[in-house]
């Protein structure tokens, strides 16, 4: 879990977001335009994110993802020709993204060298987690940076904030906003609301379940703590996290203190090359674990890791868990 651990646990203030539209009323902006043309159409544009203060003049061109999630997002945006290359996926993209994704080229199975990002020739690199901008790595943003290469980093990396959806729409709404598509990223906020109200009303009048997310582990549990869309998604499925009181997106948990707190329902998280089945089996033939009421009671639920980061999965991700964790209420 080295990938993730040091993004998901880290923690930054995310800074607000910033617009300034300051410079000379004369000169053609990046696409050759006048510069008050430029103006009119939302740039110069600028934004603050994960502490890195950037001016985009006009939208970037060409494009390298890291990381699912954020691959994701630039697909459901309509992007995919702004796409030079991408990597590390955790599974399959989405049925409706296969045909764009199949036109991008993919740079590396998993993180690209700093060799491999500079041949695809970008001017912007987005990743998901802050991993993918590793110092020793020779990715850092400061090293990109000074290649002439912008980016930005998945604010679910640095937020400390107590409404992950709201911190979701502003990813949506600031990623929109530097490539132009302002109205397409709102369009999708609102249908975004929509269907988080449409599941809150199937769970209005339901009592919440305790849950505990396995993602790994075996000495200890690591699991889904109190910040992050991971315990947003609970919540907003009927369900409690055991582990709420634990203050990062991830971290380790002992066994003795999953005992402790009886979860009710386990959400196996499906990625990698161990497989559900496989923790499944850790988990039911585990003996200190055979009181356990979600163990006991093989009572299980499924989410693949695409569905619970900060990406464009997560509105039909709840409603996901919410069949799992109360199939009668959610049943048409």
């Amino acid at each position: 879990m080295s990938r993730r651990t040091p993004a998901l646990i880290a923690a930054a203030v995310l800074l607000p977001l910033a617009l300034t539209a300051c410079s000379s009323s004369e000169g053609p902006d990046a696409k050759g335009r006048p510069e008050a043309a430029a103006k009119s159409d939302g740039f110069p544009y600028t934004v603050t994110n994960c502490g890195v203060t950037t001016t985009y003049k006009a939208p970037p061109k060409r494009v390298v993802t890291m990381n699912q999630h954020v691959t994701e997002i630039m697909l459901e945006l309509g992007l995919a020709k702004s796409l030079v290359g991408t990597a590390y996926l955790d599974d399959k993209v989405l049925p409706k993204y296969a045909k764009d994704y199949a036109s991008v080229p993919v740079i590396a199975k998993k993180y690209p060298s700093y060799e491999q990002v500079l041949a695809t020739n970008p001017d912007f690199v987005y990743g998901g987690y802050a991993s993918a901008f590793a110092a020793g790595d020779g990715r850092g943003r400061e090293a990109l940076k000074k290649s002439g290469i912008e980016t930005r980093l998945n604010t679910e990396s640095c937020a400390e904030a107590d409404t992950p959806m709201e911190t979701l729409y502003e990813e949506i709404r600031e990623v929109g906003r530097t490539f132009g598509v302002t109205d397409r990223a709102e369009a999708w906020i609102e249908q975004a609301k929509a269907d988080n109200a449409a599941t809150a009303e199937k769970l209005k009048d339901l009592k919440a379940l305790p849950v505990f997310v396995y993602d790994s582990g075996d000495k200890t549990a690591f699991t889904a703590g109190g910040k992050g869309i991971g315990n947003e998604l609970i919540k907003r499925a009927g369900g409690t996290n055991v582990f709420a009181d634990l203050d990062k997106s991830f971290g380790d948990a002992s066994w003795e203190n999953v005992v402790a707190r009886k979860p009710e329902a386990i959400v196996i998280y499906d990625y990698g090359s161990t497989t559900v089945e496989q923790k499944k089996k850790r988990l039911l033939t585990d003996p200190a674990l055979a009181d356990v009421p979600a163990v006991k009671n093989k009572r299980f639920a499924v989410m693949p890791l695409s569905d619970v980061v900060l990406g464009v999965r997560v509105p039909a991700a709840v409603e996901k868990l919410a069949a799992q964790l109360h199939p009668a209420a959610t049943t048409p």
